[in-house]
């Protein structure tokens, strides 16, 4: 095998394990949240419950999931952390940088980076935050280059519950990866990144 062939085997178990650090993969067999029966019982005993449900606007052919926690933090205290853009790194698995690029009262433009190994990638996002309703809902950016994706979208929402906050996260996304390449570990990245912000916000 030449260095050539081997770089480009590394790159692209890169590229594999890039769809598994920021939530990328297909959920399967999960009920809906809201048509969950025991999810009250669920949240309450500290569990993050995964859905197959994708965020509003997803295209038939994307991928993706909703997790849904239980955080004993007041909801302007989850708000914060969300909206500091440049701690994204420490619960969005393996993005290694956050840096807001443009920044209004009514979008933010967000130049993410992950690393695995030796390999990294960027992308930019464009966030819309929502202070009233505690939501942020976001897409990529059409006017910069985003070779990995070729669709992310998703939301934050935080919502007030008894001692503290349920939050939902989702997404929706598409690769340039063969989707049977990462089946089956975006439920694991959706519970990890979950349980990461709970770690910071509980702190």
């Amino acid at each position: 095998m030449t260095s050539l062939d081997r770089t480009a085997r590394r790159a692209r178990a890169a590229l594999v394990l890039a769809a598994t650090a920021f939530g990328l993969l297909a959920v399967a067999g999960a009920n809906s949240p809201g048509a969950c029966a025991d999810q009250p019982d669920r949240l309450a005993a500290g569990e993050v419950v995964v859905s197959d449900t994708l965020p509003p606007g997803a295209s038939e052919s994307a991928r993706g999931g909703t997790a849904v926690g239980r955080m004993r933090a007041a909801p302007e205290r989850v708000w914060a952390v969300l909206v500091d853009y440049r701690g994204h790194p420490r619960y969005y698995p393996r993005v290694i940088s956050a840096e807001p690029v443009e920044v209004d009262a009514r979008h933010a433009l967000v130049r993410y980076e992950v690393g695995i190994g030796p390999f990294s990638f960027g992308f930019h996002m464009v966030k819309y935050p929502d202070p009233s309703r505690r939501r942020i809902e976001w897409h990529l950016d059409p006017a910069h280059p985003n070779n990995f994706f070729r669709e992310n979208t998703g939301f934050w929402q935080v919502d007030a519950t008894e001692g503290g906050s349920r939050v939902t996260y989702a997404i929706a996304v598409q690769t340039i990866l063969p989707g049977f390449i990462t089946r089956g570990a975006e439920r694991r990245s959706l519970v990890e990144t979950i349980e990461k912000l709970r770690a910071v916000v509980e702190r």
